[in-house]
């Protein structure tokens, strides 16, 4: 029988495989996630992947419909835009705060990172914006130089999973990396020069045209309404 800190573990393992086969791609959205099926994979009771399921749902990743089962979750168009919406006022904020907290250290990692950026995206110049996760996503380090735990925390526990689902299709977008690039220096110089105002006024600005970009993509051929 196993244990209450068993099943915990079990639960913790099997949500943070299924997360990253969500986010890389490896399931795709739509895809089943059948508890049995689930269960015999993992080694485990159904008991660990329902809580696994139950705890992606709740972070936007898995779609649960009752008597119908878990299915990755397929975000449509509105569901994007209130994303957005809510992305840029939080991003907006927090690059706010980070200007009001900025130092020469701080400065400094800005443009290290983006100097990083601007050699990946001259090495694929008609490609999006591809940072990598951590301390090598621009919008993440501006979260944390914010110095706000509650912002952090709902922007890459909730809000940035729901966009990878989306910034897969980001990839597709031609020349938005390098248009995106000068956008993120404008914000690292208002953030560096402390001055919050513009910073926040630069970030919304930005997470709106990254809205358009991705609109303009969603209402292409072969996109429909969802």
């Amino acid at each position: 029988m196993q244990t209450a800190e068993s099943k915990v573990m079990a639960t913790e393992r099997v949500a943070a495989s299924l997360r990253a086969e969500i986010l890389s791609g490896t399931l795709q959205p739509g895809a089943r996630l059948g508890e049995v099926a689930l269960a015999g994979r993992f080694q485990v009771s159904r008991g660990p992947v329902r809580a696994a399921l139950q705890d992606l749902s709740e972070s936007g990743l898995v779609a649960i419909v009752p008597n119908s089962g878990a299915r990755v979750r397929e975000v449509g168009r509105e569901d994007a835009r209130a994303l957005y919406q809510v992305r840029a006022a939080l991003e907006a904020e927090a690059a706010r705060l980070a200007a009001a907290r900025a130092d020469s250290v701080s400065a400094g990692s800005f443009r290290a990172l983006l100097d990083q950026h601007a050699r990946d995206v001259a090495a694929h110049p008609e490609g999006a914006y591809l940072q990598g996760s951590g301390d090598r996503d621009f919008h993440i380090v501006i979260a944390r130089v914010a110095g706000n735990p509650i912002i952090l925390r709902y922007l890459t526990r909730e809000l940035y999973p729901q966009l990878l689902l989306l910034r897969l299709k980001h990839r597709n977008v031609t020349g938005r990396g390098a248009t995106a690039l000068r956008e993120h220096e404008r914000i690292s110089e208002a953030i560096a020069a402390g001055d919050a105002e513009v910073a926040g006024i630069l970030m919304h600005r930005h997470i709106q045209n990254s809205w358009a970009a991705l609109e303009a993509q969603l209402s292409g051929p072969g996109e429909d309404d969802r």
